[in-house]
């Protein structure tokens, strides 16, 4: 991806609030940017939500376990891959 930026956003049984929360980063005026969404391992339906979207610049990290929203977020900072990061 040439972007420079990800938008990094941790989430654990979070289902009813995600498409409110995806759709206020999707329609931010800058739109390039890398949207990597980390699953602390949910078991509600988040993966289903997150995966309903079809915008390319969705990525869907899912943990094997549950490491807490820090734990979470720095999964998502060693997955990323541009300069820039937004929380």
């Amino acid at each position: 991806m040439s972007c420079q930026l990800t938008v990094l956003m941790a989430v654990y049984n979070g289902g009813p609030f995600l498409p409110v929360a995806i759709e206020s980063i999707l329609q931010q005026t800058y739109s390039d940017f890398h949207f990597l969404i980390v699953d602390d391992r949910s078991t509600d339906d988040t993966r289903e939500v997150v995966r309903s979207y079809s915008d390319s610049r969705i990525e869907l990290l899912c943990l094997d376990k549950n490491l807490g929203q820090a734990g979470a977020l720095n999964a998502g900072l060693r997955k990323a891959s541009t300069p820039w990061i937004a929380r």
